[in-house]
């Protein structure tokens, strides 16, 4: 059967993935054709559960199976480990940017300043909320913003509408409707580059793309028809002021957690999906008329030989699945990671970010009641960090280019 897999994560720019596997982690890039994935490094060693990677740089943030409480930092390509910072409780998720790390725990967020890894302390009186959106009655089961931040999608756990906001006006701009014969539960959203269309994925096996233009950047003046639209979307039942899907595509199975994103490899848009079988399943969109998205390649996340057959494309869409060649990074040679020993300091304790910020207020209104007692409860935990010595220079395009 092989190594299970434990987690995939897409970096920022959606160009690199990171597998969790139950025997280590892989780093890949799709190859020009995107019918491949080429191993850009491999480790072997615990499960690991959560993996991140800092865009195309040499810096990962993981998580093992026997330490679920501890967050390491390393430096793949020299196999260091540039810091660790150990949690009160297991944490759920890790999220990163160009100066941030994220760490996401079940009742509180850590901060983290990526250059020295200290921790941000929030005065949660003073502290604003950028904007709170009422985006749905029940529960939120997945939001993504786009590549600028300008926009919100959101899906309940009823699964059955998904909704875009402008950011930081909290403006509904659009609906889609994903279906209405039954409630799913949907796992990821992804915007494509140019925010105009949103992939879906859940717990079927049908793969949605909604689209219009009327999900990029608003002009500086609405239109005549922007008005027409937002004027009588408050009057017409959901079901009229609401887009259905621009593209789908189909899964072998479905039944698992699964994660899409849209890319442009070379002069196409693919869709890509992870799934439970370990497997990258990777579509053609057509930008200008939609429909059904052909399949491009199957690929096994575990860096095993593609399914015989499945990178072959339909021959209706042969023509359009073969791009142009594009620049992708090449791949280092793999170097077998090591630990260095270090000795903590004494950190300054942490405090959670509040739910009022914008990365958490996109959810259904919830009771205040309890709040002192829940700021009180998590001021005691105190995220201990062991960092190597040094300070981290980011800013090195020679161990991470941009």
């Amino acid at each position: 059967e092989g190594p299970r897999v434990l987690s995939v994560s897409f970096n920022q720019d959606f160009t690199s993935l990171a597998v969790g596997l139950s025997c280590g982690y892989r780093l890949y890039s799709l190859s020009q054709n995107a019918d491949r994935l080429e191993e850009v490094f491999r480790h072997d060693g615990d499960e690991v559960c959560i993996i991140e990677r800092h865009y195309s740089s040499s810096l990962v943030a993981m998580v093992t199976q026997a330490a679920p409480r501890k967050l390491r930092v390393c430096h793949f390509k020299k196999g260091t480990e540039i810091c660790s910072c150990s949690y009160s409780n297991s944490i759920l998720a890790v999220r990163l940017n160009r100066q941030r790390l994220v760490v996401c725990l079940e009742d509180s967020l850590y901060i983290h300043n990526l250059q020295d890894m200290k921790v941000h302390i929030f005065d949660t009186v003073a502290l604003k909320p950028l904007c709170v959106v009422a985006a749905h009655d029940s529960p939120l089961a997945a939001i993504s913003f786009n590549a600028q931040a300008n926009k919100l999608a959101t899906a309940s756990e009823k699964g059955t509408v998904i909704r875009i906001f402008s950011v930081p006006e909290g403006q509904r701009l659009l609906e889609f409707r994903r279906g209405v014969k039954r409630c799913v539960t949907v796992y990821s959203l992804a915007f494509s580059r140019d925010s105009r269309l949103l992939a879906c994925s859940s717990n079927t096996e049908t793969l949605h793309v909604s689209g219009s233009a009327a999900v990029a950047a608003a002009p500086a003046e609405d239109s005549w028809m922007d008005w027409a639209y937002k004027a009588s979307a408050s009057y017409l039942p959901a079901a009229l002021s609401q887009d259905r899907d621009f593209a789908t595509a189909r899964l072998p199975d479905g039944g698992g957690r699964t994660l899409c994103s849209l890319v442009t490899i070379g002069k196409h848009l693919r869709l890509l999906c992870a799934g439970p079988d370990a497997h990258l399943s990777v579509f053609n969109v057509n930008e200008h008329v939609g429909g059904d998205c052909g399949p491009v390649a199957r690929l096994d996340l575990r860096g095993e030989p593609p399914i015989p057959g499945s990178a072959a494309p339909a021959p209706a869409a042969a023509a359009a699945a073969v791009p142009s060649p594009a620049t992708l990074p090449s791949a280092p040679s793999p170097v077998q990671q090591q630990q260095q020993p270090t000795s903590p300091p004494t950190p300054p304790p942490s405090l959670p970010l509040p739910q009022s910020s914008a990365s958490a207020s996109a959810s259904s209104p919830t009771p205040s009641n309890g709040g002192r007692q829940h700021r009180r409860s998590n001021e005691a935990a105190v995220a201990e960090t062991t960092a190597a010595a040094g300070r981290l220079n980011l800013q090195d395009s020679q161990e991470f280019p941009p």
